[in-house]
């Protein structure tokens, strides 16, 4: 028996014992139970070999797409075109690349009380590719995030939210959140009716069991909000990395930062950098699997709290 089989049995092993346990300790009832092996297997496909880093404009990157695209579909995800595409040109503002048919993936499941309202929640699915001959998996960073928000595609396709949610899985961040600026620059819905940003960029590579939840020192009053979504969950949820009070600022350090440039509140989920930070070692074999369920699991609850407290949301932030 390999090692990542004997994890992956542990963790199922330990999400059976643990299962009601954890979800009876939720405020609001039992709390919806992710498809673990499903989120594991789609972090382990999307971080293969066979993708090669997932870089933009390549067909490893085209594979990622594919992959998405079809899982939109086998939900039955709502477009806005006629499939989920949403190709760009852009450049690099760093190095001057240039890309010329790099892809935003959009679906959205319709709100069925405010259906004008939206949630974006946002993961890139792109990496850095092949470097000197050595592949950049981008397990963590960020085959993890895009597993997370297809899980949350699921849950909310099978339980109507309030609000419309957008499902945005954005390509080119690692060039400099291309797709994140592309989207708030020419989006599919008018940006005063996006109430809320959540975006999830590494959120699988942790061993203190401690996942971050960033930008409640911008938008103070979502702060109680995750805190009563996240009480008695099985991760400890902290708060900080959005100021200048501490050693660094993930404001702007992923997609959720045009949103804030424009005025949207964001909560970006992740975890604090670790020795395999945009390494060749950012392997599916590198993550803590049961971290990676649980900190979904919370993630996913938040979403539903900001579902419920939309209202309270839009009224604090003037949206």
């Amino acid at each position: 028996m390999n090692i990542i089989t004997l994890r992956y049995l542990t963790l199922l092993l330990l999400l059976f014992i643990n299962g009601c346990a954890h979800e009876s300790e939720y405020e609001h009832g039992a709390i919806y139970k992710v498809d673990a092996k499903q989120l594991l297997e789609d972090i382990q496909f999307l971080a293969s070999d066979e993708l090669q880093g997932r870089f933009p404009e390549t067909e490893e990157s085209r594979m990622a797409q594919n992959f998405i695209i079809n899982r939109f579909h086998s939900l039955g995800l709502s477009s806005f075109q006629d499939d989920y595409e949403h190709p760009f040109q852009s450049m690099n503002p760093r190095s001057g690349q240039t890309f010329d048919n790099i892809k935003n993936l959009i679906g959205y499941t319709e709100g069925g009380i405010n259906p004008e309202r939206f949630i974006a929640v946002t993961a890139h699915y792109d990496h850095l590719g092949v470097v000197n001959g050595e592949i950049y998996n981008g397990a963590d960073d960020n085959a993890s995030g895009t597993g997370g928000l297809l899980a949350a595609a699921r849950y909310f396709s099978e339980n109507q939210p309030a609000n419309s949610i957008l499902f945005i899985a954005f390509d080119a961040e690692e060039q400099g959140l291309l797709g994140a600026y592309e989207f708030v620059n020419n989006p599919p819905v008018p940006l005063e009716q996006i109430v809320i940003n959540l975006n999830m960029d590494m959120i699988s590579i942790n061993f203190q069991n401690e996942l971050y939840a960033v930008g409640t020192y911008h938008y103070p009053f979502l702060k109680p909000i995750i805190e009563t979504a996240t009480r008695s969950a099985p991760v400890n949820v902290l708060f900080g990395y959005d100021s200048d009070q501490w050693p660094q600022d993930w404001t702007m350090a992923s997609d959720h930062g045009p949103f804030h440039e424009k005025g949207i509140p964001f909560v970006y989920f992740g975890v604090e950098d670790h020795e395999h930070y945009h390494q060749p070692t950012d392997t599916f074999e590198n993550i803590n699997p049961e971290f990676y369920v649980d900190a979904v699991q919370t993630i996913i609850r938040v979403l539903i709290h900001l579902d419920e407290n939309l209202d309270e949301i839009s009224a604090a932030s003037g949206r």
